[in-house]
């Protein structure tokens, strides 16, 4: 009866089932540990800081990660070129960072972001850095991109203003080298905002960890897909011999069967 799965047609098919599971299996636990590494990024960003944390030198937290991001660096130096952030909303309400590049004692300069301040980009409504050698602890942020969150990428920003914070965005504007993340002053000064900690880029819940739980069971379905693509003909012939078996088959005419023969 079952002596048919040893034809050459059925060979074929068991061999791309006995390939498919185990490949679309793969490809699913790949997927749900995608998603589970965005969940266990998340979770390690956004997790509260202790409030009595000591800040550690800058340079002992390089690179940003998900561990460093939002803790508090210390670093000291002197206040150069001042630059506004514009359309940056808080609370709800639209305004503008006061960004002042620190140029550290190791001779490369950070962004610290001073506050915030309600209202359109004016130079004349930011305070003046403090001047002279200043020591400033802020929570550290990676750098960021174009496609950052509430980032004004689209340019043709007047001069004194800037859109992205980052090393990229600054290179062309000031002389020196620059720190590949920036600083957010939690107690601000001059009746400035203090700016939160945002999360880094890639770790929250947003649509591509749910495409990769989506991919997830997507792949599962093609595994039970499969598997009841087999079980299906493989009844169907079975049931077909017991029919022949049992001749419940109509009989093949001469020309049928000599047509039938010469195509096999």
């Amino acid at each position: 009866m079952h002596r048919f799965l040893l034809t050459p047609r059925w060979w074929g098919i068991n061999v791309f089932v006995a390939l498919a599971v185990p490949f679309c299996l793969f490809m699913g636990s790949w997927q749900l540990g995608r998603f589970e590494d965005r969940v266990d990024s998340h979770r390690e960003a956004s997790a509260e800081r202790p409030a009595d944390q000591v800040a550690a030198p800058l340079d002992s937290l390089l690179p940003v990660s998900t561990k460093t991001s939002g803790r508090m660096a210390s670093a000291a130096g002197e206040y150069g070129e001042q630059l506004l952030v514009p359309e940056r909303r808080l609370d709800g309400r639209s305004g503008f960072y006061v960004l002042t590049l620190l140029k550290t004692d190791s001779g490369k300069a950070v962004p610290v972001v001073r506050g915030w301040l309600p209202g359109a980009a004016d130079p004349m409504k930011a305070p003046a850095a403090p001047t002279g050698r200043v020591e400033v602890t802020g929570a550290l942020q990676a750098s960021e991109s174009s496609s950052s969150k509430g980032v004004h990428s689209a340019g043709g920003l007047p001069a004194g203003q800037l859109g992205v914070i980052g090393a990229a965005s600054l290179v062309n504007i000031v002389p020196y080298d620059l720190y590949d993340a920036w600083l957010t002053v939690q107690t601000p000064a001059d009746g400035m905002v203090p700016v939160p900690v945002q999360a880094p880029v890639n770790t929250g819940l947003d649509l591509k960890a749910f495409q990769n739980l989506g991919y997830t069971g997507e792949w599962f379905v093609f595994v039970a897909f499969v598997l009841f693509m087999w079980f299906r003909l493989y009844r169907r012939e079975v049931e077909t011999l017991r029919d022949a078996e049992a001749g419940l088959l109509p009989v093949a005419s001469p020309a049928d069967a000599a047509v039938a023969a010469e195509r096999a």
